[in-house]
This record gives C-alpha cells, sequence and structure tokens, in this order.
C-alpha cells in the first residue's frame, strides 16, 4: 500500500470545504439594520423583480469594497432598479460606518449592517482567513448574488481574490440574461 506524504494529506484534511448557496437555492434569509438602524429584511426592499445582494467587507477599511460600491452606486444600481431590482448592500460595518459612506458617495439604496455576521455565517460566506481578535474576523467573501420575488438564486457572482470584484456591466449583463 502506498502512503502519501504526511504534508499532501494534511492539506488535504486542513482545506475548509465551503458550499456557497448555488443557483437554484432558495436564498437564506437576511435581514440586518439600515444605516438609520431600522431592522430590515430583503423582503421588505425587493424591486418589482427582486434584488441583487452585495456582501462586501467593509466600507471603513477596504479600499476593494469602497471601490466596488462607488461604481455599483454610479453605474448600476438606477440600471438595476429600471430593470425591477433593488439593489441592497451588506457587511459586518456598524450603521454608522455605512452611514457615512452613503452620506459621502450620495449611496441612496439599502447598506445593512451585520456586525455579528449571523446572515454572513447563514450565506456560509465568512471568509476564514480571519481568526477571532482580527478586525477582519466576521468579514464575508465578496459577493453578489441575483434573487428573484420568489427568493430563488438566480445568478452568482463572486471571484477568487477578494481584490477582483464582479463589476456593474457584469452584474447588469447577469440580470439581463435572466429576461424575466
Amino acid at each position: 500500500m502506498r502512503m502519501l506524504p504526511a504534508f499532501i494529506a494534511l492539506s488535504v484534511i486542513a482545506a475548509p470545504v465551503v458550499a456557497f448557496p448555488a443557483v437554484g437555492d432558495k436564498a437564506p434569509a437576511v435581514s440586518g439594520a439600515d444605516i438609520a438602524g431600522k431592522t430590515r429584511t430583503l423582503k421588505q426592499l425587493a424591486g418589482r423583480k427582486g434584488t441583487v445582494l452585495m456582501f462586501f467587507r467593509s466600507a471603513s477599511w477596504c479600499p476593494f469594497c469602497k471601490a466596488q460600491l462607488i461604481a455599483m452606486n454610479e453605474s448600476a444600481a438606477a440600471g438595476l432598479n429600471g430593470r425591477g431590482y433593488a439593489l441592497v448592500g451588506l457587511s459586518y460595518d456598524d450603521p454608522a460606518v455605512l452611514a457615512k459612506l452613503a452620506a459621502e458617495r450620495k449611496v441612496a439604496w439599502p447598506l445593512l449592517s451585520d456586525p455579528q455576521s449571523k446572515v454572513i455565517d447563514r450565506w456560509q460566506l465568512r471568509d476564514p482567513a480571519y481568526p477571532p481578535g482580527n478586525r477582519a474576523h466576521g468579514v464575508p467573501l465578496p459577493a453578489v448574488y441575483v434573487i428573484d420575488k420568489k427568493g430563488v438564486i438566480r445568478a452568482r457572482l463572486m471571484e477568487a481574490n477578494y481584490r477582483q470584484r464582479p463589476q456593474p456591466e457584469a452584474v447588469l449583463a447577469a440580470v439581463d440574461a435572466l429576461g424575466q
């Protein structure tokens, strides 16, 4: 019997198995405090055709998140709304952090706070690279989901590298491809 070297066996055992919600799955529940501190659900915020839910790491310290939020605000929010989809962002940031960004960048679409990462965990998106005690503990892997009015995931846009994000054009194309 041939034995694998110990380091190979350990890397296989230690590799996390992550099963993100897939296209066709019922979307896990989403609720969080908006920038005014009011608890909102995805169902309450949905457009007439559904929701585009954007998970991002932090509106405070993550430059890639800020760039994505600004790009989505400038190039996708109105287009999604015109197509019947509400754009909603969610991070582990406190509502005050989200309110500051919304005011500075004139973000008119909902940003939700999930400070204990309960929603992030429900979606299996917690980034495992950050242990307890790290300021990034609890951040999600960046992802964009298109969810229809019935709560079914119709598209998922996600990059392997947190520095790369789905661009507004890709999000709009994903919605257009649904042809609803």
